[in-house]
């Protein structure tokens, strides 16, 4: 279920004050607000996807859960296009499972799996040094919907076209569950 938040803002002759206990989303970022760094270093712009069901992804090479990059590789040649797109994000964050360059993220998702969805550069998901993408992902202070943790490599977070988080599907569960393709067919 969502969560829902008002705010309500009384006017006064010096400004605007927010009631207590009552938060204002305007303060808080849109997925579309983000530029981030592709495998290749170039910069790309979510606010490219608007309209789009985006599928984030935290991703390694040397993960028990790596075949999961051929099953989003299938899940992308079937519904992706104008409506749906997988983003992959590279991270070493879990049991030093993606120690190479972004060179060899490129090389590896092209030539053992012939990924052809977006891979990002290489980031942090986690503590202290977490990206500001990820941030927002897991804090409902920043998407508005949940709070949530990345807990190992090949999480899913599912964003609507409006760039809104719908939630998070874990590690264990593959691409093409339920919840996943549920999401992607919904209206």
């Amino acid at each position: 279920m969502k969560q829902l938040s008002f705010t309500f803002m009384i006017s006064l002759e010096i400004g605007f004050c927010a009631l207590p206990g009552w938060q204002d989303v305007s303060a808080q970022h849109s997925f579309y607000d983000f530029t981030v760094m592709d495998v290749h270093g170039d910069e790309y712009d979510l606010a490219q996807l608007q309209g789009k069901k985006v599928l984030v992804v935290n991703t390694a090479s040397t993960c028990g859960f790596t075949p999961q990059y051929e099953e989003l590789e299938n899940l992308y040649k079937t519904y992706g296009g104008e409506d749906f797109i997988i983003l992959a994000f590279p991270t070493n964050d879990f049991g030093n499972r993606e120690p190479g360059t972004n060179e060899e993220i490129a090389e590896f998702c092209s030539s053992k799996y012939q990924i052809t969805f977006p891979v990002m550069a290489k980031i942090t998901v986690k503590g202290d040094d977490m990206h500001p993408l990820y941030r927002w992902l897991t804090q409902a202070s920043e998407n508005g919907i949940e709070e949530s943790r990345v807990v190992w490599n090949f999480q899913k977070y599912m964003v609507d076209e409006g760039g809104t988080l719908v939630g998070h599907v874990s590690p264990i569960k593959k691409p093409d569950c339920k919840e996943i393709l549920s999401w992607i067919s919904a209206e």
